[in-house]
């Protein structure tokens, strides 16, 4: 994601009325009922985002996002971004809560990349991560119905395989299984110690390759990320995937828009089929046949969309209850 930092701090008064995506659009909730404060306890990461400006597409209504902790007190919803707590129960927000208050804890990361889940214990009530069992579903990507307007037309391709890897740990299988591969077709890798891919470059250098390796750096159930959505199906490549089973991917995607690692005994099976489609027009191109049903919104800049679908969950939040132990539910 490319947010840029900065250090606004949007407040509001307990007497004051909510901003909102929709200024024009009436209120659902009565004239005389206060909005429903979300606190973010932390920018995720760092990175900032206008707050109040949720897209059309997600309800905001009568809610009031905030990065003011004054207002931890009145706040309905306090949003927890694990990897800026993680290093200490200190840094989560003080106890005892407010009555009745939502902890929503928020990650992206799967649970090998994360660290001191059990701080989290009997604390969290909401979840929110892109697990679908998750109470705010927030995946990396997704794919809509189109109205048969759009044409896709592939392009002509004038290279073989790409592949962005700047973590390059050796004991990830992705890394061995790429140390295979490679004898066996060209492959051209970028990212850190290999070739370099300015921002402004990436998505049409990538938009030359007839297929691109999305490989997850962990097998998680449902951690499918930007590698799949945009580096490989928004520029109009064919994903070869490694993370969860095929099963998994089947249920976000198309079956015959991917190929899966492991549908293959091993790699050189792998870059001999490869090869093979290089050579077979009509064949590469039916892994473009979703084309004409889905599109693939453009790539995300912001964490706005994510932030923003805590106010329509809140709304319809289950029981008040607490989850004894997040590391359980994720792992």
């Amino acid at each position: 994601m490319s947010e840029t930092k900065n250090n606004e701090v949007i407040t509001i008064s307990r007497n004051q009325s909510a901003t909102t995506c929709h200024p024009s659009t009436p209120d659902p909730l009565p004239p005389s009922t206060e909005p429903l404060i979300i606190l973010l306890w932390t920018w995720p990461l760092g990175y900032t985002f206008p707050l109040n400006q949720c897209p059309p597409t997600v309800d905001s209504t009568g809610c009031f996002f905030t990065m003011n902790r004054t207002m931890y007190p009145l706040a309905q919803a306090v949003v927890i971004h694990h990897k800026d707590v993680s290093k200490s129960i200190n840094d989560l927000p003080p106890m005892p809560r407010p009555i009745n208050q939502y902890w929503i804890w928020f990650s992206l990361e799967p649970p090998s990349h994360l660290k001191n889940l059990t701080i989290m214990d009997n604390l969290i009530n909401l979840t929110m991560s892109y697990r679908t069992d998750s109470d705010i579903f927030t995946p990396y990507g997704w794919l809509e119905k189109h109205n048969g307007a759009d044409h896709f037309t592939v392009q002509r391709k004038t290279k073989l395989v790409a592949w962005v890897a700047s973590n390059w740990n050796s004991k990830l299988r992705r890394i061995t299984y790429y140390e295979q591969l490679k004898n066996y077709i060209q492959i051209d890798v970028y990212g850190k110690n290999h070739i370099p891919l300015p921002r402004d470059k990436h998505h049409k250098t990538l938009s030359e390759y007839k297929f691109y390796l999305a490989f997850e750096n962990y097998s998680h159930e449902d951690y499918i990320t930007e590698k799949l959505w945009y580096n490989s199906f928004f520029v109009g490549s064919v994903p070869v995937v490694m993370g969860p089973p095929r099963k998994n991917y089947e249920r976000f995607i198309p079956p015959d828009s991917f190929i899966h690692v492991d549908d293959f005994l091993s790699p050189q099976e792998l870059g001999f089929y490869l090869l093979s489609l290089d050579k077979d027009d009509q064949k590469y191109r039916q892994y473009f046949n979703w084309r004409s049903k889905y599109i693939i919104p453009k790539p995300r800049r912001t964490w706005v969309t994510e932030y923003c679908k805590v106010c329509g969950a809140l709304k319809v939040a289950p029981p008040y209850r607490t989850f004894p132990s997040i590391a359980k539910w994720f792992k």
